[in-house]
């Protein structure tokens, strides 16, 4: 049976999907959000967001992501850590037992959605979900179709979701009851054991991340920001290095959060919302997104609410460190109405370097540009386990390998190809530690941070007396209006510079260990952008 009058023609049965269950077609954010509530879950907040709990995943499951090895993708995958092999064999046991679970089900929610807002260069998804919830998400994250656009859709891709399915990894080749499995061939994405709803979110963007290199778009992990002269700006970085803060400015207009496609023509966000973190969210620093836990639509995973005033704590890590909300992007006053900009003018690629060595702004050459896109630099800092004193150097190529299913050479040379045919001004930009490695030193002063990064975006600081890094090779500039001169050079604001010198060197080892991987697949121009310990005059 079915309700709602958002009814495609083609149907489940073109997945070949048999269920007698009442399908739920295309609902709006209201019908969910009532039919997630009269489910039992979630509940409404004060001030309208619906609030959900994840249960024990509170995160992406890494381990439990497998991708379909044939004939497809033998040759086109980049096998190993971030893309785990799974047997047709075992894809199709698991597709059987899905597909059994999914006829048992009484109810299930469908929603027919775009991964993409550029027309040409857009996926056609449809995601089947046992939860309301879970398609109230999936719904507010992707592109969504007019109304014209639902009643001709035909899915490319069809994702499954069901967190009450149980994995067998002897029957299904998996690791654990939890599984995503991807199979480019049959256009299939199976997510079952998992309620965290994210899965869905980065499934597309892998999917994304496969289908577009050939037609020379390159998906990117980044937000995007446009100044009121059609200046795009895009901000590479992985988790805590500012990457949504930076982007949220008020003078410019936000294109997206999380997920780009760069054509010859645009910037365009493969999604129709954001998915920001909500855990110690200040409506003083980020007031924009604080407005949005006040929203009828929005929903918050594992955020603790009191039951008797549905007032929210956002403090409150009980329930996750990685609370989160989904909103739709025009929750942002200065949002893109077509979540696209022109072409790219700056690169900015974060990192939070919590062993105080890099500088708080240098610019590089495109040879730079691929190198530190590839090696993915952050570092987190030292954890509370006694004998833990030191930072912990992360390195994730493209700073989203988990996400990437082709090798990162294909993304870094399309990322140098387009560096190059636009004249792309490209920055690294350290929102970590000054004056000495964390817990010696301070983290740096948003203050600045902002002021540098304004300077690199209108222009100016193009204007500015460079010096070469001795030890990475790219320009520092000197002096900067408005920007203490002192934090420009990190190794003078530490007290031993000795000691600098020391933990400058094990960074650029551990750069260089960890770049060995990509130096067959560079050319010479990139290997020789690789940093090198260097004699101070």
């Amino acid at each position: 049976m079915t309700v709602n009058e958002r009814i495609p023609t083609a149907g489940l049965d073109r997945q070949g999907i048999e269920t007698g269950a009442t399908l739920h077609w295309n609902l709006v954010t209201a019908q969910l959000i009532e039919a997630a509530v009269a489910r039992g879950e979630g509940k409404l907040s004060a001030d309208g967001p619906l609030v959900v709990a994840t249960g024990a995943h509170t995160g992406r499951s890494a381990q439990d992501k497998f991708i379909v090895r044939d004939a497809e993708t033998e040759s086109t995958v980049w096998w190993g850590k971030s893309n785990k092999a799974m047997t047709p064999a075992y894809f199709a046991a698991l597709k059987a037992d899905f597909l059994t679970a999914l006829g048992d089900r009484p109810e299930l929610f469908v929603q027919d959605l775009f991964g993409g807002s550029q027309p040409e260069h857009r996926v056609r998804v449809r995601v089947v979900t046992e939860l309301a919830w879970h398609n109230l998400f999936i719904r507010t994250m992707l592109v969504r179709p007019r109304q014209d656009e639902l009643k001709g859709f035909d899915p490319e891709y069809t994702i499954i979701d069901l967190p009450s399915f149980r994995a067998d990894p002897a029957r299904h080749g998996c690791r654990s009851e939890t599984v995503i499995a991807v199979n480019f061939t049959d256009r299939l994405i199976l997510i079952g054991g998992t309620q965290y709803a994210g899965e869905m979110k980065k499934s597309v963007f892998g999917l994304l991340n496969y289908l577009l290199p050939p037609s020379g778009v390159m998906p990117m992990h980044c937000s995007a920001n446009m100044g009121p002269n059609g200046d795009t700006a895009v901000f590479f970085g992985l988790s805590g290095t500012g990457k949504t803060t930076l982007s949220a400015d008020a003078s410019r207009t936000l294109i997206g959060d999380d997920e780009h496609g760069w054509s010859d023509t645009a910037v365009f966000n493969f999604e129709g919302g954001c998915y920001a973190k909500m855990i110690r969210l200040s409506a003083d620093a980020e007031p924009e997104i604080f407005a949005t836990t006040k929203r009828f639509g929005t929903v918050l995973e594992n955020v603790v609410m009191d039951d008797a005033t549905r007032q929210l704590d956002l403090e409150d890590n009980s329930l996750a460190e990685n609370s989160r909300g989904a909103y739709p992007i025009d929750f942002i006053p200065n949002a893109s109405a077509d979540n696209m900009g022109p072409v790219p003018r700056n690169i900015v690629m974060l990192t939070a370097d919590a062993y105080g060595v890099l500088p708080p702004i240098a610019k590089l050459t495109p040879d730079q540009a691929m190198y530190h896109f590839l090696s993915g630099y952050t570092a987190r800092v030292a954890g509370t386990e006694i004998g833990v004193t030191e930072p912990d150097a992360t390195f994730s190529t493209c700073f989203g390998a988990p996400f990437m299913p082709r090798h990162p050479s294909v993304y870094g040379n399309l990322l140098k190809e387009r560096i190059a045919k636009g004249g792309v001004d490209c920055w690294l930009v350290n929102t970590g530690w000054t004056g000495g490695k964390y817990g010696v030193g301070n983290r740096m002063p948003i203050k600045a941070t902002r002021a540098l990064l304004n300077a690199a975006l209108d222009g100016s600081l193009n204007d500015a007396t460079f010096r070469t890094d001795p030890n990475f090779g790219f320009q520092v500039p000197v002096a900067v209006p408005g920007v203490d001169s002192a934090i420009l050079d990190p190794r003078s604001t530490w007290s031993d510079t000795e000691a600098y010198d020391a933990t400058a060197a094990k960074l650029v080892d551990l750069f260089v260990e960890n770049f060995a991987q990509f130096e067959t697949h560079v050319d010479e121009g990139v290997r020789e952008a690789a940093p090198r310990t260097r004699q101070l005059a």
